[in-house]
């Protein structure tokens, strides 16, 4: 008998299960287990489009996402590859990964313009009664990322502040940052929907701080201080501070005599 015909079914699963035991070839990664992948792949989708990650906001990077999640560096890859494969993210050399603009689902919601001075009022109202609560539960609810997004647009501000400027597109984006910190969308959509309604009431209260340095200072003080009890992890203190803020504001631009709004 040849040595073909000794080869028997028991040597071919030896075979098999020293070829398993072999470590995978250079080059070739063990694949990561695909339902991880896919809770991960999840989980980024679902940040990307309740606004968590704006279009163009850069996403944290590979480690940060890693340790936010709770699973490897391969893992995260796999999943950032699997999103920039279907357009959802793209890649800037030496930049990072940023969320492409298809990623987020164009919102429906939207306000009638701003035409009067009343509307301005109206506006400062309604945001009374929603950006209080989303600093309660940014305070609750926040991570690193959504800290540092918030640092940043502080950190913005205090540089026009200290050219005594006011700039209405950092203090809308740090306003923003603390509503996607509270992980709930509705609150985010509702301030991207107002945003040209903030804008001119910002633009507005902004003229109005251009006189002594301590007004901007003090406007700085109070971002700062929103910013630190939602850092604390101190949701009641974050929820005045941003009410405090906002009535300030509104004070500010109507030197303490608001409109009556009755019909």
């Amino acid at each position: 008998m040849d040595d073909a015909a000794g080869d028997t079914g028991a040597d071919r699963g030896e075979a098999r299960r020293k070829a398993a035991a072999r470590p995978p070839a250079e080059g070739h990664e063990k694949p990561r287990p695909a339902k991880l992948v896919d809770r991960v792949f999840d989980q980024l989708i679902e940040r990307i489009r309740s606004g968590n990650y704006a279009p163009d906001s850069r996403l944290p990077g590979e480690h940060e996402l890693a340790a936010m999640l709770g699973v490897s560096r391969p893992v995260v890859r796999d999943a950032l590859a699997r999103l920039r494969d279907q357009g959802l993210v793209y890649a800037r050399q030496g930049a990072g990964t940023f969320v492409a603009a298809a990623a987020t689902p164009a919102s429906h919601l939207a306000y009638s313009p701003v035409k009067t001075i009343a509307d301005i009022q109206r506006c400062y109202e309604f945001r009374l009664t929603i950006e209080p609560a989303a600093a309660f539960f940014a305070a609750t609810r926040r991570d690193e990322a959504a800290l540092q997004k918030i640092a940043a647009a502080l950190a913005d501000l205090r540089e026009a502040t200290s050219h005594q400027l006011h700039r209405t597109d950092a203090d809308f984006v740090f306003h923003r940052a603390v509503t996607e910190a509270a992980n709930n969308h509705y609150y985010t959509a509702s301030i991207e929907a107002l945003k040209p309604h903030i804008a001119v009431g910002m633009h507005l209260h902004g003229l109005s701080l251009m006189g002594p340095r301590q007004m901007l200072e003090s406007v700085y003080e109070e971002h700062a201080a929103i910013h630190r009890a939602i850092a604390e992890g101190r949701p009641d203190l974050a929820r005045d501070r941003m009410r405090q803020h906002l009535e300030g504001s509104r004070d500010r631009l109507f030197e303490g005599r608001v409109l009556d709004l009755s019909f």
